[in-house]
């Protein structure tokens, strides 16, 4: 019995080391958040209109974003004309992707009052997330789109040196940005 008693011991020691060496939860102080899923950084982005990786898929494969282009304006030899438009996707841009970012807020924020009140049901919790990945969706879109709209106001050799200039030159295949567009192709 005496050793029995020795082992449990051991277990006891064993469990309350490993619980005060253990790492707290992953979401350990985000229920403190107004808003669950997103966190005073993410909504601050939404709120700006900023990229937050969205429009990864064209800027990593050649498709230029117009405040990174206007921030090599001067390396990549912008016209006057190509600043201007430049200018004026970059806020038409900006003015969408802020009243998206908005809209996909209000939607998580009320997914997370169902949740928060008790009033989340399967009906009321598929409408809701069905909503968040509706204006997800053209959140993203929104960027990527603005990418494409950059792309052709530019040039393939400035297309390329963007990519110089922001680290992403590779090989020496260009990218479909920088392919030849035949008209009625576009």
């Amino acid at each position: 019995m005496p050793a029995l008693i020795k082992t449990a011991g051991y277990i006891a020691l064993a469990l309350a080391a490993h619980l005060a060496t253990a790492e707290p939860a992953p979401y350990a102080g985000q229920q403190k958040r107004a808003i669950k899923s997103l966190s005073d950084q993410d909504v601050t982005d939404l709120l700006q209109g900023q990229g937050m990786g969205l429009a990864k898929a064209a800027e990593l494969n050649g498709y230029p974003g117009p405040a990174h282009v206007l921030e090599h304006a001067d390396a990549l030899a912008l016209t006057d004309q190509q600043r201007t438009a430049t200018t004026a996707l970059l806020h038409a841009h900006k003015e969408a992707a802020r009243k998206l970012g908005a809209a996909l807020i209000a939607s998580e924020e009320a997914l997370d009052e169902a949740f928060k009140t008790g009033t989340i049901h399967p009906a009321r919790l598929s409408a809701l997330t069905s909503e968040i990945g509706q204006r997800q969706a053209r959140l993203r879109e929104e960027h990527l789109r603005t990418h494409l709209a950059q792309t052709a106001l530019l040039h393939s050799d400035q297309i390329q040196r963007y990519s110089a200039l922001r680290g992403y030159a590779a090989g020496s295949e260009p990218s479909p940005a920088t392919r030849p567009v035949h008209k009625g192709h576009h």
